[in-house]
């Protein structure tokens, strides 16, 4: 993919069925795939073929690089845009004639999907050594690379709803990591002072989308999806803010 159809874009030859909407913008429809496909190619397959004699020690494998896997958070962020920029183009010429090249069956879109749908298999990787891994070295290293993928998937869903917060005046990136995020019936004091709960409960709650962040809790009102089939896309704008 990355030689078929990214490096195709700067070949002089196919310029002319490259879309206007295209150029300059590999890094919008492609996002990081190099970089992930460079942490593979050099560092994560190597340390997966030493373990060929000692399975136990892929738990060690994940672990050593947890930090590494955050890459593909970026990646997944950057899907909704990339997923746009192909509906705009997915017909040219251009995606039709590198296709043709590499003679796969399947279209563009679908490779783009790999790092998405890779990141859900490790975890059930590791879940299927850890069913026969019950009493030798390296479970618990096993146990606890299964909890660092699933956490990782965690992030990675939490980060997608982010990504969609509208209307908030300032960066949200300072406001430290998301770490939970979820809709909740909220109520607000109508009278100066403390409120009582049993005065609390005569009013209607707001439905709020709240994002808990290290600093702060961020208060947001999800909007209804909009457009149709693959163009529906949720937000959710700002309506309040405390520290934490």
């Amino acid at each position: 993919i990355w030689q078929g159809y990214r490096a195709e874009m700067d070949n002089p030859a196919m310029l002319i069925l490259l879309p206007p909407v295209l150029r300059n913008r590999k890094d919008v429809l492609f996002g990081n795939m190099p970089e992930i496909y460079d942490f593979h190619n050099k560092i994560f397959l190597h340390s997966l073929e030493n373990c060929l004699g000692a399975p136990e020690r892929v738990g060690c494998c994940f672990l050593d690089r947890r930090e590494d896997f955050q890459m593909y958070e970026k990646y997944c962020q950057n899907k909704p845009r990339s997923e746009s920029l192909w509906r705009q183009c997915s017909e040219s010429s251009f995606f039709q004639e590198c296709q043709r090249k590499l003679e796969h069956k399947l279209g563009l879109d679908s490779y783009l999907l790999k790092p998405v749908q890779r990141l859900t298999k490790y975890q059930l990787l590791l879940k299927e050594l850890l069913k026969y891994s019950t009493s030798c070295d390296g479970v618990q290293e096993l146990q606890e690379a299964l909890v660092a993928m699933l956490d990782l998937l965690k992030s990675v869903n939490d980060s997608m709803h982010q990504i969609s917060i509208t209307g908030y005046d300032g960066d949200l990136s300072e406001l430290g990591k998301v770490l939970m995020q979820g809709s909740f019936s909220v109520w607000t004091g109508h009278r100066k002072g403390p409120t009582k709960m049993k005065d609390l409960a005569r009013f209607k709650p707001m439905q709020r989308h709240l994002f808990l962040y290290e600093k702060a809790l961020v208060f947001c009102k999800k909007r209804e999806e909009h457009g149709d089939g693959y163009d529906k896309t949720s937000s959710y704008s700002f309506k309040h803010f405390l520290k934490v």
